[in-house]
């Protein structure tokens, strides 16, 4: 109920904040463009009254995940972050063959299923995406130098200079 509460409030600051930048932008009232101005507006004024309907009838206190979901939630993070950092280096197939792999891992514990889900789910996507859906520029694979590894992946570890 507070957490609600708490984040209701902090929505409705930030909702009114976009509201504020939002009439700073400047449109032309004799040329008809006014959607420039207006659209931030109206998405400032539903996030404003989603916040306050947090704020004024909160759901009641949720019950958190135990802590190895937890650790389960951090690790998916981790490997979708290395995955976007790791696609343009490597190209499409093999980061995301391995990201699929290990959170299908996660989802069910078998190594074997998890494996094929990856590779197939891959190659799959990259199919989909390449020629169904005509995205030209995927590569399907590179061979990236260390330089190249070292320099997507730092972008993950703070003060390295990026």
């Amino acid at each position: 109920m507070a957490s609600d509460r708490i984040f209701g409030l902090v929505t409705l600051i930030t909702a009114v904040a976009y509201i504020a930048a939002a009439t700073q932008i400047q449109t032309n009232f004799f040329s008809g463009e006014y959607l420039p101005k207006l659209f931030p507006m109206m998405i400032g004024a539903v996030a404003a009254i989603s916040s306050l309907v947090m704020i004024f009838k909160p759901d009641p206190e949720p019950e958190w995940p135990a802590s190895k979901s937890w650790m389960n939630m951090g690790l998916a993070v981790i490997v979708l972050a290395f995955y976007a950092v790791l696609l343009k280096p490597m190209g499409f197939i093999l980061p995301t063959a391995f990201a699929a792999g290990i959170l299908s891992y996660q989802i069910s514990p078998r190594t074997k299923p998890a494996f094929l889900a990856g590779i197939g789910l891959s190659i799959g996507l990259f199919v989909l995406f390449k020629f169904a859906l005509g995205l030209g520029n995927i590569v399907a694979y590179r061979i990236p130098t260390p330089a190249k590894l070292w320099e997507a992946i730092s972008i993950l570890i703070p003060f390295v200079g990026h």
